[in-house]
């Protein structure tokens, strides 16, 4: 039988950063950041507050309305880009704390793009071994504030921090997921990272100097990637679903940038009412982007039965992600 979306849970947290605060940081004023990228403020995790802590509020919340115990679920794969520590995984501290042994539990970091990579991972292991659990958890959870140069207008204003969780299981035929397209383009790894902290190029006292624990992004060469890359994906997987643009009933993006959301929207000819938007409240929250966004969506207007849903996502790698279903 295909996979579907069961249900969703989200959280983001209670610190609201306006764009007055981020321009005292980087010296421009305010009103600059949403004249160029549509955010007029994004909410920070407090010190001390862990990527896991995000992802367990999102799983809580979605476990607190779903008709599922924690021993049913098996595989719990968490996208992250800001993990707790290097080892263990993020997924393993999620799984202690909800309770969730002994189904397997595992990170994947595909940075923006994670949450549909990691979607289809679990996904694909539920259909491949339905006996190691009913269902599967899929959180994509960040902390991008932890990794912010405060001082670097062209990144401190575009990111938040959060966490959107997905339980997935098995639905009848011609719902679930329909399609999924991921792809990766390694040779422009170096577009998007954090330098140090890792095997390549260690934390030292001297690379924290130099601010290589920070995250740093080639703006334009980003930008012309996801014009370039983000639409083709889009199309192709909605073929794959045998659908057209005309058929899709919800466009959940990731939050890279409202105004680039925007445009990608117009030159699909999605019609705008059927594009969420989160980026302007809550800023890009790397994976946690399109779970929060759908679960936003699915706050405003339910989802309907029968309802098709377009994912799609560009991430540092560089990587980009798209996926089809329809609601069960």
């Amino acid at each position: 039988m295909p996979i579907g979306i069961l249900a969703l849970g989200s959280h983001v947290p209670d610190e609201t950063v306006e764009n007055a605060q981020v321009g005292e940081w980087t010296g421009v004023p305010g009103e600059w950041f949403e004249e160029r990228t549509g955010i007029r403020r994004r909410r920070y995790a407090p010190d001390g507050e862990a990527t896991s802590d995000l992802a367990l509020r999102a799983a809580r919340d979605l476990l607190g309305r779903a008709q599922v115990t924690e021993r049913e679920i098996g595989p719990l794969v968490v996208a992250t880009a800001t993990p707790d520590r290097p080892q263990p995984a993020t997924a393993a501290v999620v799984q202690a704390g909800l309770g969730t042994e002994p189904g397997a539990a595992f990170d994947v970091n595909a940075v923006c793009s994670g949450f549909v990579y990691a979607l289809e991972s679990a996904a694909g292991l539920l259909a491949i071994r339905p006996s190691h659990g009913a269902y599967a958890l899929v959180v994509g959870a960040d902390k991008f504030s932890s990794v912010m140069d405060r001082g670097d207008r062209r990144t401190v204003g575009l990111f938040g921090d959060g966490a959107g969780a997905a339980l997935l299981g098995t639905v009848p035929d011609g719902y679930g997921i329909r399609a999924t397209r991921l792809v990766s383009h390694g040779s422009l790894h170096a577009l998007v990272e954090v330098p140090a902290g890792g095997t390549r190029r260690p934390l030292t006292p001297e690379a924290r100097r130099r601010g290589e624990h920070c995250f740093r992004m080639e703006g334009r060469s980003v930008r012309e990637y996801l014009l370039g890359v983000l639409p083709e994906v889009v199309e192709e997987t909605v073929k794959d679903a045998g659908l057209s643009i005309g058929d899709i009933d919800r466009f959940i993006f990731h939050q890279a940038n409202p105004r680039l959301v925007e445009k990608v929207a117009a030159e699909l000819g999605a019609d705008p009412e059927r594009v969420p938007m989160t980026g302007p409240e809550f800023g890009n929250t790397g994976a946690a982007s399109i779970p929060v966004t759908l679960r936003y969506s699915q706050r405003q207007r339910p989802f309907r039965r029968g309802e098709r849903i377009l994912l799609a996502a560009v991430g540092g790698g560089m990587t980009a992600a798209g996926a089809v279903l329809v609601w069960y």
